[in-house]
């Protein structure tokens, strides 16, 4: 046998089922103080609430579910253990008070160990601080259910807590538990609801999502379209740069995804990369060649391009899907006002307004364009006038 490849394998980490046999037997021994941390999912947090008690029963399990972000720990804790025979304490949702100090580099999926850990977050200063009060005043033992970026914060920014740690252990993760993680995170909220989350709360969705794309029990398809949720939620915190680079990954994986080449474009042009933005909606269309809004962005792409007659023919291919939309009519007639073709303009404003009467651009837009076609006949009528005299004499 290689001595050295036998050394390496001892420096392994145990596979998660092993850690977590490991941690159970751990749990069973300790008596008095402890630290435990368990890296894991919300989801797996909660399983193992519930399967804990029932793989030891001979132990005193309280479970401490956190909710939002606090900076007293404690206090929290005296208080749920109080006039209670407790052997062990879980401590769900951490996370709250560390997500406000995430600034994590979105352009980038690494696995987790990504942090903002240039300030240290008020709760692990008291950590720091109050430890030996945990000690000498709970003689339990402290298993804390946390994510894998939550270990990072403990190691760099609460040291003088985490040294005192008795174990850190990582649960096994189960095909069932990461589709009906992905599920959960794929049904809930669009983008409408993103924009109502404050800057924590998609911090905090975005390390959810980025967890569950780096869990081997993931599977391509999935995978692409976690990578399409999280580009469009990065879509309302203006990260545009990274979102490009999410739904590149998912176009590797599934590259025939019209609602991705689509988003694709809408990002692009927010970034003013006009032709980027053309050449996504153009793949969308190829796919899917009835989509009206692939169209009509596509339209606004040409048009910002100069390009006002494949413009045209855009808006066109638009409203013949969908007649109903104003949007359209009103830029169908700014791109046939830039043509100086001021009657047809015209025509798609008054379409416009029949669709939606208080449109104010199409009001504004109309009369713009009825003085420049009174004008345009007036200056025809003098040329006409003018050439007749000419001819005459």
């Amino acid at each position: 046998m290689n001595p050295n490849l036998s050394d390496w394998d001892d420096d392994l980490p145990p596979e998660p089922e092993e850690a977590y046999q490991d941690l159970l037997r751990a749990l069973k021994r300790k008596s008095g103080f402890g630290l435990f941390f368990v890296q894991c999912t919300p989801g797996e947090a909660d399983k193992f609430i519930v399967k804990l008690p029932q793989e030891i029963p001979q132990k005193k399990i309280t479970v401490l579910r956190l909710v939002e972000a606090i900076d007293n720990l404690y206090e929290l804790v005296a208080e749920s253990i109080k006039n209670k025979q407790v052997d062990i304490l879980l401590i769900k949702g951490l996370e709250y008070s560390l997500y406000k100090y995430e600034q994590r580099n979105f352009g980038e999926i690494t696995e987790g160990q990504f942090s903002n850990l240039t300030s240290v977050p008020h709760i692990l200063n008291h950590l720091n601080q109050q430890r030996e009060r945990f000690r000498d005043d709970f003689a339990i033992s402290f298993v804390f259910l946390v994510r894998s970026f939550s270990i990072n914060y403990f190691i760099h920014r609460a040291p003088d807590f985490f040294d005192w740690r008795s174990g850190v252990f990582e649960l096994p993760t189960t095909p069932e538990v990461v589709e009906q993680e992905s599920n959960r995170l794929l049904l809930e909220g669009d983008y409408e609801e993103y924009l109502k989350l404050s800057p924590e709360q998609k911090i905090e969705k975005v390390i959810e999502i980025q967890d569950l794309l780096t869990e081997k029990h993931q599977t391509d398809n999935r995978k692409a379209s976690l990578l399409l949720k999280l580009g469009n939620l990065l879509i309302t915190a203006n990260e545009y740069e990274a979102v490009i680079a999410f739904y590149d990954q998912a176009l590797k994986i599934k590259p025939d995804d019209n609602q991705v080449w689509y988003n694709r474009g809408y990002v692009l042009h927010n970034l003013g990369r006009y032709e980027e933005a053309l050449a996504s909606y153009n793949q969308a269309l190829k796919i899917q060649p009835y989509e009206d809004k692939a169209w009509y962005n596509r339209g606004i792409a040409l048009f910002n391009l100069g390009r006002y007659k494949e413009a045209l023919a855009s808006y066109n291919q638009a409203l013949k899907i969908r007649p109903d939309k104003d949007e359209a009519w009103n830029n169908r007639g700014i791109v046939q006002f830039n043509l100086g073709r001021y009657e047809e303009a015209l025509a798609s404003y008054d379409q416009a307004l029949k669709i939606k009467p208080d449109k104010d651009e199409a009001w504004n837009n109309g009369r713009i364009a009825l003085r420049k076609l009174k004008w345009q006949k007036f200056t025809q009528v003098v040329t006409r006038f003018l050439q007749i005299i000419s001819f005459r004499r």
